[in-house]
């Protein structure tokens, strides 16, 4: 979806509001701001260097963890996701004290990030390097029409990963792409654009819940008017999306089969399991090349109060950075 899209998919989200339940809304907004959206304009607030420090934790049951109870399991995993809100700032700050704190449990750690595209990895291993400084980084990947968040809200990470030599993985399917299937399907693809994203054949349109989860979203944006062709689509675009980045951290598991990878995406990415981490599972379990299941765990940050209350879990833990639970 382009800006335009976007601002139209919000005010009929808005507008909605009072005929939504509360759980409904919370997943709408979990999606919007983590699953459907390249670019949202916002404002660059200082992040907080406190946020995070001192969090909240709680398991889906409600119990509440401390941070290193909670940052030692994490350690022991193989794959962890971060799944964030892109503009909300304490998101980041959490995010960076815990990949600190896991470097320091479990040096051997790599960082995945939704916020680069795939053709752009070069760039940032020069970065890395030290062979491009930050504004040439942001030009190479075009991070500024490509993601548009404000760039201080990720530089700490990146600078974190420059200063103690990790590997950064661009996670993301390039823009033009995922707006070409959404449109045209993945038969439109040509054999150029198809380099960047899985084979066709490990693409599938699954789970049933997903889908159900994205039809709402969708008949809740297009208020009921959509056609069932269009629906189809627009999914087919979303799963390519989870596709993609589920089949680079699988390689990079694969290709760095000790290390600890740390993926920051977007919380619609994450949510139940469906988007991103069933499908690093398929690729990595009794049935991919570790021939056994994959230990990953997922934290949402800050997520909104119903969400840390459903009977069927969304996540591991919920991160919350500040006193009392998000309404």
């Amino acid at each position: 979806m382009d800006g335009s899209a976007v601002a139209i998919a919000f005010k009929l989200v808005t507008k909605q509001d009072k005929t939504m339940t509360i759980q409904q809304s919370t997943i709408v907004w979990a999606f919007l701001s983590g699953l459907f959206l390249l670019w949202l304009p916002c404002d660059a607030r200082a992040l907080n260097p406190e946020a995070g420090l001192k969090p909240t934790i709680h398991r889906p049951n409600q119990q509440v963890e401390s941070s290193a109870v909670v940052l030692q399991d994490l350690a022991q995993a193989e794959v962890v996701y971060l799944a964030e809100t892109h503009d909300r700032p304490e998101d980041h700050q959490a995010q960076l004290y815990i990949l600190q704190e896991l470097h320091r449990l479990r040096p051997n750690l790599a960082i995945a990030l939704e916020m680069f595209q795939r053709p752009y990895q070069p760039a940032i291993d020069r970065y890395l390097a030290g062979n491009l400084s930050e504004a040439e980084l942001q030009s190479q990947t075009q991070y500024q029409q490509r993601w548009g968040y404000p760039w201080e809200f990720y530089a700490p990470i990146l600078r974190f990963a420059k200063e103690r030599k990790l590997p950064v993985v661009a996670l993301n399917t390039p823009t033009e792409i995922t707006r070409k299937v959404a449109r045209t399907g993945l038969d439109s693809l040509t054999l150029a654009e198809q380099q960047w994203i899985p084979p066709k054949s490990a693409i599938r349109l699954e789970p049933e819940a997903y889908r159900q989860r994205v039809r709402q979203i969708y008949d809740e944006i297009h208020s009921g008017t959509s056609r069932s062709a269009n629906f189809e689509k627009f999914f087919l675009a979303q799963v390519l999306w989870d596709e993609t980045m589920a089949d680079r951290i699988a390689f990079t598991l694969q290709k760095r089969p000790d290390s600890l990878i740390v993926v920051l995406v977007g919380q619609g990415h994450v949510l139940y399991g469906d988007g991103i981490p069933n499908r690093v599972a398929r690729r990595t379990g009794t049935e991919g090349f570790l021939r056994r299941p994959v230990q990953q765990r997922s934290v949402l940050l800050n997520p909104p109060q119903d969400m840390q209350k459903q009977e069927n879990p969304a996540a591991d833990y919920f991160w919350n950075s500040h006193a009392g639970d998000r309404s």
